[in-house]
């Protein structure tokens, strides 16, 4: 991103960064990951709901839960590309962006005359365009 701030500085556009909240529980999981819970993460799913207890089970002397995944889980790779694909087709689909053919994680739009860039690394973007209200205008998109 080093090289973009260069170009941002040297075109002056307006930057911003945003990080997409819940990113991964935004993305639905495509296969079948089932997650071990044991420990104090028993302990604690089974006080936040009791119903829970129906499903551990004991292994070397340990309460364990096993659960299937409904959403992607942070720091899984599978979580990384459900989330990418997930955000590049609503840039592309839905904002008209067109993917930089050097890095699939930089989308571009003319806008106004002038360049929207966007870039990210797994929930974390930057926007950058001349205009203030136009990077605005793309953030409410986002949150929306």
């Amino acid at each position: 991103m080093f090289i973009t701030a260069i170009f941002d500085a040297l075109e002056e556009r307006d930057v911003a960064i945003v990080e997409i909240p819940g990113a991964f529980m935004q993305a639905d999981i495509d296969e079948l990951i089932h997650v071990k819970l044991d420990g104090e993460l028993v302990d604690l799913l089974v006080r936040l709901d009791p119903t829970y207890a129906a499903f551990i089970v004991h292994e070397r002397g340990k309460r364990v839960i096993y659960t299937e995944l409904d959403k992607a889980l942070y720091g899984t790779l599978q979580a990384a590309v459900l989330f990418w694909r997930k955000l590049s087709a609503f840039l592309i689909d839905d904002l008209g962006f067109i993917v930089n053919p050097y890095d699939s994680c930089v989308v571009n739009k003319q806008i106004d005359g002038s360049q929207f860039t966007i870039c990210w690394h797994v929930d974390d973007l930057k926007l950058s365009h001349k205009s203030d209200h136009v990077v605005t205008d793309i953030i409410h998109h986002l949150q929306n």
